[in-house]
Formats: C-alpha cells, sequence, structure tokens
C-alpha cells in the first residue's frame, strides 16, 4: 500500500525549494514590462513541455496555458500567475538583481511564476488528481488598462480552456510570511485613471497679468479634487482620488503654456464609480474655466472591482488551514484599495484572489518599492497550496448544482 498522503503536505514540497529559488531568481534577474515578456514565456513553457504539459502559447499576446489531465474527473481548474516587471530601478543589491536598467520585478510576480511552476512539477510527478488542470500565464498585469487579463478573456481563454473555478496569489508585505488571507466578495478596488492637461498662455514671471498661469490653475484643481471624497462620496463608501503626477514648467523666470495632471481614482461599486467620474470631470473643466484656462480631460476606466466568489473563497480557506494551520489563516483580511486584472478572469469564472504574507513591509520592503523582494520561503508554500486545491477540487465528481 501507498504510503504517500492523500493530499499534498508543505513537506512534500521543501525537496523543491532550492530549484524554485533558482528559478524565481532567474527571472526576477531578467525582467520584462507588459507584452514584452517573451523571455519570460519561453522560460516557463520550456519547464512545463519539460514535466508534459500541453503548452499553448501567443494567448493574449505574451501569455500561455499549460494543461495537464489525469483519470476520469469532470472538473476542469484554472491556476493564474502574473509574469510582467515594473519600469522602476532596482536598488536591493542583492546578487540576483535585475540585469536590465530601469527595469524590476517588485511587485513579486517572479515569486507568483516560480510558485506556480513548482506546483506544476509537483502536479505532474504525482497526478493526484481527477479532472483537467489549466496552468495560466498572464502577461501584462501591471499595465492598469487593456491589460494582459483582459486580453487573454477577449481572446478566448475560457471558450479554449473552459474552467469550472480559477484562483490567482498575490504576495502581502506586512503580514508574517507563508500567512494566507482571504476575502469573500469585492475585495481590490476598480482602478481608473484620469490624464488633465490645463491650456494657458504661457509669458514672463515678471508680467503675470499678460498670462494665464496653468500652473496656478493646475495647483488650485488639486487642492479641490481633495473634496471629491470628503464631500460627495458617502462615508459608508469606500474611495480614493490621489493625484500623483503635476507637471509644468522649465525656468523660473517663465510662466508655462501648460500644465498635467495625473490622477487614480478607486472604487469599490458601480455608483460611486461613475459619481467619482462625474464629478472629477466637471471639477477639473469648471476650475481651469475660472481661471480663465482651459481643461483637456481624458478618463481612462481601468480594472473592474475584483469580486471573489464565496464558495470559492471558503473552499479555499479551508484547504489552506488544511496545510498551513487555522492560526495562520485570514479568512477576512480588509479591503484593499490596490487594483488587479485578476478581476477580468473572475467576471467569466467563479473563483478568488488569495494573499501570501511577504514578511516585514518596512525600510523599503513594499510593493512597487526600489528595495523590495519577494520571499523565497513562500515558493514552497504557494506551490504547495496550489498543489492541495488542485488535488482537493479535481475529484470524480460533478459540481453542486
Amino acid at each position: 500500500m501507498s504510503s504517500m498522503p492523500l493530499f499534498t503536505r508543505l513537506l512534500d514540497l521543501q525537496p523543491l525549494q532550492d530549484e524554485l529559488t533558482g528559478m524565481r531568481r532567474h527571472i526576477h534577474s531578467r525582467p520584462e514590462l507588459a507584452f514584452d515578456e517573451h523571455g519570460t514565456a519561453g522560460f516557463v513553457a520550456g519547464k512545463l513541455e519539460e514535466w508534459g504539459y500541453a503548452v499553448t502559447r501567443g494567448i493574449g499576446q505574451t501569455g500561455l496555458v499549460a494543461t495537464l489531465r489525469a483519470g476520469a474527473g469532470p472538473r476542469r481548474l484554472g491556476l493564474r500567475a502574473d509574469m510582467d516587471a515594473l519600469p522602476i530601478q532596482e536598488e536591493t543589491g542583492l546578487p540576483y538583481a535585475s540585469t536590465r536598467p530601469g527595469l524590476m520585478h517588485a511587485c513579486g510576480h517572479d515569486g507568483h511564476t516560480a510558485m506556480l511552476l513548482g506546483a506544476a512539477k509537483h502536479l505532474a510527478r504525482t497526478r493526484n488528481f481527477s479532472g483537467t488542470l489549466h496552468l495560466i500565464f498572464q502577461p501584462a498585469e501591471e499595465r492598469g488598462f487593456d491589460s494582459g487579463g483582459k486580453a487573454m478573456v477577449e481572446d478566448g481563454l475560457f471558450e479554449r480552456f473552459p474552467c469550472d473555478r480559477i484562483y490567482a496569489a498575490h504576495n502581502h508585505p506586512g503580514y508574517p510570511q507563508g500567512q494566507i488571507m482571504v476575502r469573500s466578495g469585492p475585495f481590490l478596488a476598480a482602478g481608473d485613471r484620469v490624464f488633465a492637461t490645463i491650456h494657458g498662455v504661457g509669458g514672463h514671471a515678471a508680467r503675470p497679468h499678460l498670462a494665464v498661469d496653468p500652473l496656478v490653475t493646475a495647483a488650485a484643481i488639486v487642492m479641490a479634487l481633495q473634496t471629491v471624497v470628503a464631500r460627495n462620496v458617502d462615508p459608508n463608501e469606500s474611495a480614493v482620488v490621489t493625484v500623483g503626477r503635476l507637471r509644468a514648467g522649465d525656468a523660473l523666470n517663465v510662466i508655462p503654456g501648460q500644465a498635467e495632471i495625473g490622477i487614480s481614482v478607486r472604487s469599490f461599486s458601480p455608483a460611486v464609480r461613475a459619481l467619482l467620474k462625474e464629478r472629477i470631470t466637471t471639477l477639473v473643466a469648471t476650475t481651469a474655466q475660472s481661471y480663465g484656462a482651459r481643461a483637456e480631460i481624458r478618463y481612462v476606466e481601468g480594472y473592474p472591482v475584483l469580486d471573489n466568489d464565496p464558495t470559492a473563497t471558503a473552499f479555499a480557506a479551508d484547504v489552506a488551514a488544511e496545510l498551513v494551520g487555522e492560526e495562520r489563516v485570514l479568512r477576512e483580511i480588509p479591503k484593499l484599495m490596490g487594483s488587479e486584472d485578476f478581476a477580468y478572469m473572475l467576471q467569466k469564472v467563479p473563483g478568488a484572489l488569495l494573499r501570501i504574507g511577504n514578511g516585514p513591509a518596512d525600510d523599503g520592503r513594499g510593493l512597487h518599492n526600489a528595495r523590495y523582494d519577494f520571499h523565497d520561503g513562500n515558493l514552497t508554500v504557494g506551490a504547495a497550496l496550489w498543489s492541495r486545491i488542485a488535488e482537493r477540487f479535481l475529484v470524480d465528481a460533478p459540481l453542486a448544482a
């Protein structure tokens, strides 16, 4: 009689720790931006084909799907990892730091990819499931709009690779390494972007009365925007309006002809999202007009709200508790104002996004920071979690009606 446990344990993945660490650091040192992940996708596909997966490339441009079937179970499971990096100059000083100036895996997508590769290798060896497993390696999550998740869905992802349930995970600095966090229902915010160009009349700094100063106008707009959430959004709702860019002028003795404002807008409900668009657009235009300037506004709707299916979320939390212990599972993490294009996939298939603690976030170790690094201890945790979820979901039983 076999001594193999019924489901994967953390100990079962420990022999892969060094190999997964090597793969993660290989990817980390060779970051690629959205829709340019040719090297990463090629590396991933090569490993998967070596382990016996049927790999389909070029889905959503640089995305790929690897499929493995075992037994006769009717269920189909999708597991997704993102592959792209960010335009950040790395400052970690690590021996495996980015070799590409101005590019960095500052959000842990190198780790997400390596975790799923670890599960892929383990499940290909054990085949302790019955059904169809689709591993989705997605490009361009960081793009903010017209992203890789949307591109893969529009490229027929779920028509070509049907899934009954789908999961993804993201590391989370600030929580203990290896802790698994979930939340049912709306979890991550919708994320929109606003680009406003303020057109004034340039002139000499010593003769401001002959100019229309777009910089002063932009400053007034920035301050006025602070009232949108405070005075227009119901206090029981969540929303964020952040001005992340303000550009104007080059010389101290010149009033510039125009100024640029970039705004990040976050919300959780369709009604609040629509309200924010109306108020921001109106406020920018009318404030500019009141200063004698003109505003040109481009409002770009980005990722939708990421909404975790309650049944899928509870299932993942139960499996996580089996794997790491109930004390290391947080079943109701607060909502997050960040956005994720996995939301597009969840609009098509029930599933959930999970978070895995990455350890302390201080001293520059937070996401999108030049000193961030993914915790390699999570490679086996994530691989074991994906393996166990696959084993527990892919069984010889139809889905409940």
